[in-house]
């Protein structure tokens, strides 16, 4: 057997592969015997049909298929070993041919990650605006959570206020015609955070359980659904409810609700402040690994092929489409506002900067020799679990089913080495706005 190895434009390479007629011969032999057993042939036993029959049965294409499915990964994975290769695509077989003489001639492709020369990494010197919480940042923190633990007191003897949340019944209209998905019962709406349209909330206050009544509203002109935006429209309200919200005082007794494990307000307020500090440093150190980062993407220059940049700007597109859709946004009348050359250019920046970043990272984890532990993935699948609010077992479970997941933790914890491994050995300088 032989392999010819051709380098071509764009980080492709061509594989050119002969087999000889003994080795051909004898997967093709194997390949009857095991389809023999897959199939049933009429007239004969499983796996008792002769090789002729089984041909005509099957068809010799099918059988030679099976003689590439069985030798080709061997070949491809030997050979990119032996190089070390670096793909960014499986090798894609283009054509195949078995001669008289049952030898066979393969060609196939694939595409390599470009070249990536990194300049020195370590030492780096950097200046980032350092973020500082604001000075009551911990009083801030309390009145959250006395909203957070606010008791909720139905009212009856008075009209709303901006601070009440009222319980409500209500269906809109935009040019006599009623709003899809603009209608709702027993809706509760905090009127002193309202996320509907301006104007709507503010029309509440002031009104009586029981009371019935219009209010008129404009849509935003830049509002998700091109059928609505920049429209009048009416809304029929019924006020089923108000609610008060009288918020917990800030004492003892709001630390032990907050954490059973604090007794005193003293007690939170030190918890408080430690997760202010503890935010602070992530918060600082995310600005230094972005600007470090950028620092490097600035002064490495890598060569990536277009196809590699349109691929990412397919999965970009597919991010961005999920994401406006599951905020009930129209992505193909989005595309049309902003218009798909600007989206594509914005897309295709994007691309470049993620790819170049992902070349880097993985040079640096290749010299610095960063591995991944069985320990590394385990605490990444229990931090998974946390924020999607599952157990560990099940995120196994959606591995074992799309081992893309895996690939991603893999990819996720050698990142965050890389990072952690620059910013320790970086000279970073904060400064004040």
């Amino acid at each position: 057997m032989t392999v010819t190895i051709e380098k071509l434009d764009n980080n492709q390479v061509k594989l050119n592969i002969e087999i000889e007629p003994s080795v051909t011969n004898w997967e093709y032999d194997k390949a009857c015997k095991r389809l023999a057993q897959r199939v049933n042939v009429p007239g004969f036993r499983q796996g008792k049909a002769p090789k002729n029959i089984l041909e005509k049965y099957v068809g010799i294409a099918a059988l030679q298929r099976e003689v590439l499915d069985n030798l080709l990964p061997t070949i491809f994975q030997s050979t990119i070993d032996e190089n070390n290769f670096d793909l960014v695509t499986a090798p894609n077989v283009e054509s195949f041919e078995f001669k008289d003489d049952n030898s066979l001639q393969v060609t196939a492709k694939f595409e390599l990650k470009p070249e990536v020369k990194l300049e020195e990494y370590k030492g780096m010197e950097v200046q980032v605006e350092e973020y500082k919480p604001a000075e009551n940042a911990v009083e801030k923190e309390l009145q959250s959570l006395a909203e957070r633990y606010a008791a909720i007191n139905d009212i009856t003897d008075r009209a709303s206020k901006n601070t009440d949340l009222v319980v409500i019944d209500f269906d809109g209209y935009v040019d006599g015609e009623e709003i899809k998905g603009g209608s709702a019962k027993n809706y509760t709406l905090d009127l002193a955070h309202s996320n509907f349209i301006p104007g709507f909330a503010e029309q509440l206050e002031g009104k009586n359980v029981g009371e019935e009544f219009k209010i008129n509203v404009k849509f935003p002109d830049e509002y998700h659904d091109e059928k609505l935006k920049g429209k009048d429209a009416e809304f029929n309200i019924k006020l089923n409810g108000i609610k008060e919200k009288v918020l917990h005082e800030i004492n003892d007794d709001l630390a032990k609700k907050v954490n059973p494990s604090l007794q005193t307000l003293d007690e939170l307020k030190s918890d408080i402040q430690k997760f202010i500090e503890a935010s602070a440093k992530m918060e600082n150190e995310k600005r230094a690994a972005n600007k470090i980062f950028d620092t490097l993407l600035e002064k490495t220059n890598i060569d990536i092929q277009e196809t590699m940049i349109n691929r990412e700007i397919q999965a970009l597109m597919g991010e961005f489409k999920q994401r406006i859709n599951m905020q009930g946004g129209n992505f193909d009348a989005m595309l049309e506002k902003e218009g798909h050359q600007k989206v594509y250019e914005q897309m295709k920046e994007e691309a470049v900067k993620r790819i170049k970043t992902s070349l880097i990272v993985g040079k640096i984890a290749q010299n610095e020799k960063v591995t991944v532990t069985q320990e590394d993935i385990q605490n990444k699948i229990n931090e998974l679990a946390r924020i999607y609010r599952a157990t560990p077992e099940s995120i196994v479970s959606e591995i074992q089913k799309n081992m893309n997941i895996l690939n991603s933790i893999n990819q996720q914890v050698i990142t965050e080495k890389v990072t952690k491994l620059l910013i320790e050995n970086a000279q970073i300088k904060y400064t004040n706005n």
